[in-house]
């Protein structure tokens, strides 16, 4: 049987885990400025305006998860359709 861990084990493994997600949430925001090239890359105002926005449902959704009671829906598309 498995033995449950300690707090302090439990502490340092969300510690490790949050860093390294993070860091990769991080890198893919940073590659997505880089679409601003206008020389490789045609986008619209209103583009930017649906990005950012997934992006901040996607934070408070992420917030949410640390409450019981939150139920997160995310959904990105760039089309109307």
């Amino acid at each position: 049987m498995a033995q449950e861990l300690t707090t302090e084990e439990k502490r340092d493994k969300f510690v490790k885990l949050a860093e390294g997600r993070t860091q990769v949430a991080l890198d893919a925001i940073n590659k997505l400025g880089k679409l601003a090239n206008d020389r490789a890359y045609v986008w619209t105002p209103d583009d930017i305006a649906k990005i950012s926005l997934a992006l901040e449902g996607a934070i408070s959704n992420m917030k949410g998860r640390f409450d019981p009671d939150f139920v997160p829906t995310v959904t990105f598309s760039l089309n109307s359709n």
